[in-house]
């Protein structure tokens, strides 16, 4: 049989840690779901790569929704990452 792969697009939190500088980037209401980097790519690559990990035990369940930015309708701030 074989498998089809199902694009999912997950948003993700990201905020800069004050005191190292360092990205920090957390899919709302999914625990587990975070992770760190340099830059926005090495973030978006690692939270990538968990968020791989953590669906393969399965569709996740989910503790809260996010609904949006509301200081900018536009979602400025919010990184959408598509995964397989």
């Amino acid at each position: 049989m074989e498998r089809h792969e199902v694009e999912r697009t997950f948003n993700a939190i990201v905020e800069r840690d004050a005191r190292t500088g360092i990205l920090v980037g957390s899919v709302p209401g999914w625990p587990g779901a975070h992770s760190q980097g340099e830059t926005l790519d090495e973030l978006v690559r690692a939270l990538t790569e968990v968020i791989e990990m953590l669906l393969e035990d399965g569709d996740p369940k989910l503790e809260s929704e996010f609904v949006g930015d509301v200081h900018d309708p536009e979602r400025i701030g919010v990184v959408e990452d598509s995964v397989r």
